[in-house]
């Protein structure tokens, strides 16, 4: 190996600890941003829903005229 490659083994293996800790706390800082991504986007989608649920109005009656089903079915007995 050359002395380049050597000194550079020596320094990675020196500040191995800090390299270490440092991508630990990217992986970490990676997942959390994930985790409240997915939170937020699964609250804004029950509280459409809740909110959607909650604002539609009764419907008192409604008319269908099924007048031409009768006549179908009386066509067809």
């Amino acid at each position: 190996m050359s002395q380049a490659k050597v000194d550079k083994y020596k320094e990675e293996k020196a500040n191995r600890q800090k390299i270490m800790r440092r991508e630990k706390l990217k992986a970490r800082l990676a997942g959390g941003i994930v985790a409240v991504c997915c939170a937020g986007i699964i609250a804004y989608i029950g509280f459409s829903i809740y909110d959607f649920a909650g604002s539609s109005k009764t419907i008192s009656h409604i008319t269908v005229d099924t007048s031409a089903v009768d006549d179908y079915q009386a066509e067809v007995y």
